[in-house]
């Protein structure tokens, strides 16, 4: 913890900049990262996470990369997203994205926590329990929390999360919150083999069954299986609804991140 404390941001930042952007590897299989004109990118199949993860550009350059992915993804006919972080150059490249063509979904907050700072005891209310998601029923559970909960259609998200408990069950764990037969709450943690971080995802409650702790619980419950392998770090991109939890459980804010979508002609 102290470590932790005493750690410039801007070298965590760095850290995770490297680890996860730059040298980032495939997040599901099947799914290809390449580093070129500037960029890494992943692309994979039409349901997959397209997109470019990382950028190293300026003035000169972010034009004719912006162009030369929009070919890339174009010649696919997939959707593709520009993950832009608030400390990514050159400073208007968000403008240029959106002079592109791509439009901006709400900005997140890009928090990180020590595992080891974090508590791993914090359970769940009464009448609700806490299950681990190891097939196609539970993963159907979980796109319809998240089709409730956000209000978008899960089926991109349910077939990735099955193709990597068909193909690499380690790198993944999803988890219900069951309050009887009904889930009220979905999250995974998501491992990143090779680096210090491991990432929270999801984590979204139905509306009637926030406030009494769920979520709180389900961080705690992905803080102590992070710290069961061994993972330095947890990573989230946070909602304006979770960052307030996040942040008096221990998460630092290391600025935002901005989704850039695109979608094919």
């Amino acid at each position: 913890m102290l470590e932790y404390r005493l750690m410039d941001s801007e070298t965590l930042l760095a850290a995770f900049d490297r680890q996860m952007r730059r040298d980032a590897v495939p997040d599901g299989p099947g799914a290809v990262v390449e580093r070129v004109d500037g960029v890494v990118r992943q692309t994979g199949a039409r349901h997959a996470w397209n997109g470019v993860l990382w950028s190293g550009l300026d003035e000169e350059t972010a034009d004719a990369a912006i162009a030369a992915q929009l070919r890339h993804f174009g010649a696919l006919g997939v959707e593709f997203e520009w993950k832009l972080y608030s400390h990514d150059r050159p400073a208007d490249l968000g403008g240029r994205l959106r002079a592109a063509g791509f439009v901006p979904e709400p900005a997140e907050t890009l928090l990180v926590a020590p595992v080891e700072a974090l508590s791993t005891e914090a359970e769940p209310p009464g009448g609700v329990r806490l299950v681990p998601v190891t097939d196609e029923a539970g993963i159907d559970l979980v796109k319809d929390v998240h089709e409730r909960v956000f209000g978008t259609d899960g089926s991109r998200l349910r077939q990735r999360l099955l193709d990597r408990l068909a193909v690499d069950p380690e790198s993944l764990i999803v988890v219900l919150a069951m309050a009887g037969e009904q889930p009220v709450c979905a999250a995974r943690l998501e491992f990143n083999p090779g680096t210090e971080f491991a990432g929270l995802w999801g984590g979204g409650t139905l509306a009637e069954w926030r406030g009494r702790g769920i979520y709180r619980a389900m961080v705690a419950h992905r803080a102590r299986l992070a710290a069961e392998r061994g993972y330095r770090y947890l990573q989230v991109d946070a909602s304006d609804q979770s960052r307030p939890i996040l942040k008096r459980l221990g998460f630092v804010e290391l600025g935002t991140t901005t989704p850039y979508l695109h979608q094919p002609r």
